[in-house]
């Protein structure tokens, strides 16, 4: 073999392994910007995650029992515009309770209607919407699923 060959074998594995190279750093880059992606999707959902709603029987001192609609803030942060979204039977008019601003680590209690005492079973999760401390819209199903609303 002479040396043009030579040569040129060794440019050939050179620009494989430039290429090579490209390729994995270009892969390492997007992995890094996934992972960053992921990062501040966590941090955008860290206060939503800890807002919860369900409804629960109480019994009151005088006797009778109360079904009450709980909401809990166990972010450090306010929450603002808290809304319970409730199910609207046969042709009535979706109707939904607002609370306003639930503080941090409290638990805000409201009235749930009567005729749900019919129903009730046991305490069971609620839907509910709000807006987080740093204002992206939340909703949190009866199942417990968190999602961002517009």
């Amino acid at each position: 073999m002479d040396s043009d060959a030579l040569g040129a074998i060794a440019d050939s594995f050179s620009a494989v392994g430039t290429i090579g190279a490209f390729l994995v750093g270009f892969r390492l880059l997007r992995r890094e910007h996934r992972r960053e992606a992921d990062r501040a999707e966590e941090e955008r959902r860290a206060q939503a995650e800890r807002i919860s709603a369900w409804i629960e029987l109480i019994n009151k001192r005088d006797g009778t029992r109360d079904l009450t609609f709980h909401i809990h803030n166990a972010s450090p942060m306010p929450i603002y515009e808290v809304e319970l979204p409730l199910p609207a039977r046969g042709d009535e008019e979706p109707h939904v309770e607002f609370v306003g601003l639930v503080p941090p680590g409290q638990t805000i209690q409201r009235p749930a209607p009567t005729e749900w005492l019919r129903t009730y079973v046991e305490p069971e999760p609620v839907q509910i919407e709000f807006l987080d401390s740093a204002g992206r819209r939340w909703s949190r199903d009866e199942q417990g699923t968190l999602s961002r609303s517009e």
